[in-house]
């Protein structure tokens, strides 16, 4: 399975959103993560330091 690419700027998921996912795929740190489990999870920090960006702004 692919990862899915991160929304485009003005239309990313809330960043609690992407952050509950972040979890849900790294339950147990103590385990690695494949090589598509960290793709995904490094396609999904991206994703939510955007989505703290564009949070922040909304709120300034």
């Amino acid at each position: 399975m692919l990862p899915t690419p991160p929304a485009a700027p003005g239309s990313a998921r809330p960043a609690a959103v992407v952050n509950a996912e972040i979890r849900e795929l790294w339950r147990d740190p103590r385990v690695r993560l494949t090589t598509e489990g960290r793709a995904r999870y490094e396609l999904l920090v991206v994703e939510w330091a955007a989505a703290m960006r564009e949070e922040i702004v909304e709120a300034a």
